[in-house]
């Protein structure tokens, strides 16, 4: 079935339009910034470093006191929670 005039300009411009979006120049100072990593590309970094995600569940208000903490601290959350985790356990392996 052939197509009306108009679908077929429609179409033309609608491909012009994905073109430009996919390889448009990179404007107001994005290609400047540094290339931030994907999920996958960061899990792959994660596991490369020894790293593995450890979910449980905490009390709000000690989670506001670890938050507190961990501003100060020079590797944020993760390296604040290791070493709180290695201490309590050489404390009690003491």
């Amino acid at each position: 079935m052939a197509m009306k005039k108009f679908d077929l300009e429609k179409n033309k411009a609608l491909k012009l339009m994905q073109s430009t979006n996919k390889a448009g120049p990179d404007r107001f100072g994005k290609g400047s910034a540094p290339a931030a990593l994907d999920r996958r590309e960061q899990r792959k970094l994660d596991q490369a470093a020894g790293l593995v995600p450890f979910a449980c569940k905490l009390n709000a208000d000690l989670v506001e006191k670890l938050k507190a903490r961990a501003e100060n601290h020079a590797q944020g959350m993760t390296g604040l929670l290791t070493e709180l985790l290695e201490a309590g356990l050489a404390h009690d392996a003491a």
